[in-house]
């Protein structure tokens, strides 16, 4: 199978196709035919050589893919040849197939299109797991999702909205923050020119955020405290600006607040299997209702994985960009 390697750390020329092994699967493991299989920013980490794949998962990069089923380990049930899927990966996205433990994948949502439901797994879990395991978001209350245009943030300003919480986004520009508004979001703030802080406290009636979650990292850890309601919750997930920055205790104790940070990639399987669980009873059927969308900004040629970096690197995709190969 054809699938693209890192040849060593650096920028995107650093990514090359591949004739790679056809793959294999153990007793509990599908093997799928790629269809399609999507950019994370944790790929571009990986090729610049600062986020290795945990041990055992292939060496070249790729968290999700969707697909159909081309092999069935001896120990699955539930699953045939040629059944629509898609899958949370530990690595190997980006090739012709496809080995995963049959407990991280999920069924194509009824109306989904096969290529684009690549743009869900991922995004989807980190949501999922984010707002509501670790952030406990109910309804009524007040969410802050940074990076809205993202890929992560378009799925969870959907997700928090399908829960009954209002939800405020931030993003670079005013029209790609106004573009949250259409995907369930009540407050988009543009970060360039707004301060999230005092839009988010005016917008909850002086509340505050009850449920942060932050892709940012340092650069956003104070602001973040001030924008919390009391008993608030911090939930980082990336450091696209510093993983260092002083915290406030004062502000952390007198908010009774919490701030956790999470990563899904590293993650025992046990802990993946019960992700994916929960996210097909409760998340695929608002997917299949309409209340949550795949959001893809491209369709990229797998042989084009460089270009796919580069767009994802410039900061202009809404949404998710996908691989096809």
């Amino acid at each position: 199978m054809r699938g693209v390697t890192i040849s060593g750390p650096g920028g995107p020329a650093k990514l090359t196709v591949s004739e790679l092994p056809d793959q294999t699967p153990g007793p509990e493991e599908l093997v799928l035919h790629v269809a399609s299989a999507g950019v994370n920013r944790a790929d571009l980490l990986q090729r610049a050589g600062s986020y290795p794949p945990p041990p055992g998962a292939p060496d070249w990069p790729g968290l999700e893919v969707s697909g159909t089923v081309a092999l069935v380990g001896d120990a699955v049930s539930g699953w045939s040849v040629g059944d629509r899927a898609v899958a949370l990966l530990d690595g190997g996205g980006y090739a012709e197939q496809v080995r995963v433990r049959a407990t991280q994948v999920l069924p194509v949502p009824a109306g989904v299109d096969l290529v684009d439901a690549a743009a869900l797994p991922e995004a989807v879990c980190t949501v999922w797991n984010n707002l509501v395991d670790v952030g406990r978001l109910a309804p009524d209350e007040w969410l802050l999702v940074h990076g809205g245009s993202g890929g992560v943030g378009t799925v969870a300003v959907q997700v928090g909205a399908a829960l009954g919480a209002h939800v405020a986004v931030t993003a670079g520009g005013r029209e790609r923050a106004d573009r949250c508004l259409a995907l369930g979001a009540s407050l988009a703030v543009d970060h360039r020119e707004e301060d999230f802080v005092a839009a988010v406290r005016e917008a909850s009636g002086g509340r505050g955020a009850d449920v942060v979650l932050d892709v940012v990292g340092a650069a956003y850890l104070d602001r973040n405290l001030r924008a919390l309601a009391t008993n608030g919750r911090l939930v980082v997930i990336g450091m696209q600006k510093g993983a260092r920055a002083e915290l406030d205790l004062g502000r952390l104790l007198t908010r009774r607040a919490t701030v956790a940070g999470t990563t899904l990639r590293s993650r025992p399987p046990h802990e993946k299997a019960r992700i994916v669980h929960d996210v097909l009873t409760h998340v695929w059927p608002m997917v299949e209702d309409g209340r949550v969308r795949p959001v893809v900004h491209a369709r990229i040629p797998l042989a084009e994985a460089a270009r796919a970096h580069e767009l994802l690197e410039s900061g202009d995709v809404f949404g998710k960009v996908l691989l096809v190969p």
